[in-house]
């Protein structure tokens, strides 16, 4: 096993990986900014570097600062967690050929699932079910737009090929709105992708969101591990995910699942990916694939007894899968409330010093966090300080577990969402289960009262 790993991320997935490797007992390497200098993961480090001021262009997006702190540290692997370069084909390119092994997938993966046409082709290949629209990117000759509209019925979403995390796209009700929404998208994908292609899907009007999670390793073994839904979103952001699935059959959930884990080995697949799908009326179809672990991996932890974090290390070191399909078994329910640093209702950032912190506990609790009394959260990255994972044997029980774990959870000094979060877990609808994507926005429009209601 390697015997040292440096970890390029920060944050409570720092943290995490962190804690898989000391489990595993390998010694970690933690890079970080000058912002990130006092933070729990880096104290907690067997070494630690610090690669550049505060800005993320100038540390956890610099190439050259992660690879050279790799190689002054002797370390083996790197892990790029979630977000910053760990769905950067680039990266994982230079991290090989600097004689390190990326842990994630190969390079040509990431770039295959990475171009949501590309990957709609694979997928399409493979047999996964993907949303009607366009073969491929669009056209430049509007009448040809026209048609593919007219073919695939409205209202339509243009998507940015290159695009992700709900940015790139625009729904069209109208065949008078279509091109002028075409050429504003192909423009904004331009300036925030640096690839102006788009594509058309039909717009479902009502899909929940709802994911599998895979584990392949490289000598042709792929398992899925359930499902996850995600589809209380604000923004196109995640802010609660359960796993399994509720009301959803599990005849379609398997034949869904054994599709995407036959997807993953017809495509050469390695490592943690997550097929995300929006499902309606049954149906399922495909949206995108995640080619690294996924914030809400925890819930799927809870109920399969898989830990991905050490799975990922196992498969990019080159071990064989430890477990068939069949060896996977679902038990009991788990929900994930995300905690940020932010006002729960107006959803502004809030950065500052923590003055006190109190983590909630007891039966099936679990606190993905850095984040301790004292700690200062920074205003240069992502606002999330924190997960609560909550366990039961059945959803009521896991409902009812987080209803008290976010009765006792204290954080001051900042504002977080944990007001908003209890609010939701006696919300008479997520309660019930089935919850469209479209739903928070909705309960949102009652912000004000939802707001005066929690003061």
């Amino acid at each position: 096993m390697f015997e040292k790993i440096l970890i390029a991320n920060r944050g409570e997935i720092a943290l995490r990986i962190q804690r898989a490797c000391r489990e595993m007992g390998i010694k970690t390497v933690v890079v970080h900014s000058e912002a990130d200098r006092e933070a729990k993961y880096v104290k907690l480090a067997d070494e630690s570097v610090c690669i550049g001021p505060a800005a993320s262009n100038l540390s956890y997006l610099s190439m050259p600062a992660i690879i050279s702190a790799a190689e002054v540290t002797d370390a083996q692997a790197i892990h790029p967690g979630y977000g910053f370069l760990s769905e950067n084909a680039d990266f994982a390119e230079r991290v090989e050929q600097s004689g390190f092994v990326f842990i994630g997938p190969r390079a040509e993966s990431i770039r295959l699932m990475g171009d949501k046409v590309s990957a709609k082709h694979a997928m399409i290949e493979a047999g996964v079910p993907c949303v009607p629209g366009s073969e491929g990117a669009l056209p430049d000759d509007p009448k040809a737009i026209v048609q593919t509209a007219r073919k695939v019925g409205y209202p339509v979403i243009i998507k940015a090929a290159g695009g992700g995390g709900g940015r790139g796209m625009r729904v069209v009700h109208t065949e008078a709105a279509l091109i002028n929404a075409v050429a504003m998208t192909k423009t904004e994908a331009g300036a925030a992708f640096g690839n102006p292609e788009v594509y058309m899907e039909k717009f479902l009007e009502n899909p929940r969101h709802v994911e599998i999670q895979i584990l392949a390793d490289q000598h042709g073994n792929a398992v899925w591990l359930g499902e996850r839904d995600c589809s209380m979103q604000r923004r196109h952001q995640k802010v609660i995910e359960e796993a399994p699935a509720p009301g959803i059959p599990r005849k379609i959930i398997e034949k869904i699942g054994d599709r995407c884990a036959a997807a993953c080995r017809k495509i050469g697949y390695r490592g943690a990916g997550t097929f995300e799908f929006l499902y309606e009326n049954g149906e399922f179809y495909f949206i995108e694939m995640n080619t690294r672990v996924q914030v809400e991996h925890p819930v799927t932890e809870m109920i399969t007894g898989v830990d991905i974090v050490q799975e990922q290390i196992r498969i990019a070191f080159n071990e064989k899968l430890r477990f068939k399909q069949s060896d996977i078994t679902l038990k009991g329910h788990a929900i994930e409330c995300r905690i940020n640093a932010e006002d729960p209702f107006k959803f502004t950032p809030s950065p500052g010093r923590i003055t006190s912190w109190h983590a909630p506990g007891g039966p099936g609790i679990r606190v993905d966090s850095h984040a301790y009394a004292g700690y200062f959260v920074p205003p240069y990255y992502d606002s999330m300080i924190g997960k609560v994972i909550s366990y039961g044997e059945t959803r009521e029980q896991a409902i009812r577990r987080m209803q008290i774990a976010l009765s006792e959870m204290v954080v001051e000094g900042i504002q977080t969402n944990i007001a908003l979060h209890r609010e939701l877990m006696i919300d008479a609808r997520f309660i019930e289960g089935g919850t469209n994507i479209h739903y928070l926005e909705h309960k949102l429009a009652d912000m004000p009262d939802l707001a005066k209601k929690n003061q």
